[in-house]
């Protein structure tokens, strides 16, 4: 006989939504159920000690940490640090827009001076846009898949790695387009973001026989959201796919990591200290070429 289901008591419905996700990342299945004594998660009885563990681990790392936050209704996590960033690509924008419009040339990704080795185009060119409305469309969007990529995999690590997949998304448009143009922005990073969200499902693939059908519904949804965003006749489709592939598969070598191991505080200040170094160190190298 098999031994009765274990409950782990909540405080609130936002609590136990929170932990049902941390739980589901670590795949351990658990029910939320409200009683008469309020809130709580219910776990196969030989589960309850990690779950436990896992729940523990996660409110110390997460201690006095109000970015995450769960958005109602949707049974996702939000974490609100990607104003942050939308905030960065504003500051940019003005600096290389309004106090020093000179360094646009130096940091836009000119397909030749590019092929002549100046390589660190691929990641100045991420960070700039071309005009008000192409920075607007940009930071809506990545305001939100970053925002949910971050929650999942950590401020830091989803950062740096959607910074990446946009310099991927730009390496994939200097290869494939042969004729010399110019292209900025920050959409590969952005279609890098929805990569590492749609790359979540393959954790459910891994530990579950039903995850094939996870897998299957995450894919379609993200390659939807793909098209819808980023297959515009006048944007960068290259860049766009790219970014996307590029986040997909950081988002699966990511998903391999604990997610408690992601959210500590060394992981995202290492993570965050390694994106300003690519940011300064390239943008150095932009603004010091003949």
């Amino acid at each position: 006989m098999e031994p009765a289901p274990a409950k782990i008591s909540a405080r609130s419905k936002r609590q136990v939504m929170d932990w049902g996700l941390v739980l589901a990342s670590q795949g351990i299945e658990a029910i939320l159920n409200h009683s008469e004594s309020g809130w709580e998660l219910i776990v196969e009885a030989r589960d309850f000690e990690r779950a436990e563990e896992v729940i523990r681990q996660y409110q110390i790392e997460n201690r006095g940490w109000r970015w995450k936050q769960p958005l109602p209704g949707s049974g996702l996590v939000f974490h609100w640090g990607s104003l942050g960033w939308v905030a960065a690509i504003g500051a940019v924008y003005y600096w290389s827009m309004v106090l020093r419009p000179g360094v646009r040339s130096a940091g836009v990704l000119d397909s030749v001076r590019a092929k002549q080795g100046e390589w660190w185009r691929l990641f100045t060119a991420v960070s700039l846009h071309e005009n008000m409305a192409h920075l607007v469309s940009n930071a809506a969007t990545g305001f939100v898949l970053l925002g949910l990529a971050m929650a999942r995999f950590g401020a830091g690590p989803a950062l740096l790695a959607a910074f990446l997949a946009g310099v991927v998304g730009n390496a994939a448009d200097l290869l494939i387009y042969t004729e010399p143009h110019d292209t900025l922005g920050a959409s590969g990073m952005v279609t890098g973001a929805l990569g590492l969200i749609t790359s979540q499902s393959f954790a459910f693939w891994r530990k579950y026989l039903t995850g094939r059908r996870f897998l299957l519904q995450a894919a379609a949804g993200g390659i939807l959201i793909l098209v819808l965003i980023g297959f515009d006749p006048n944007a960068d489709v290259v860049a766009h796919i790219g970014g996307f592939l590029a986040g997909g598969i950081l988002g699966f070598a990511l998903g391999h990591a604990r997610a408690v191991t992601l959210q500590r505080g060394w992981v995202n200040v290492a993570s965050l200290a390694a994106l300003a170094a690519l940011f300064l160190t390239t943008w150095r190298l932009a603004l010091r070429a003949p």
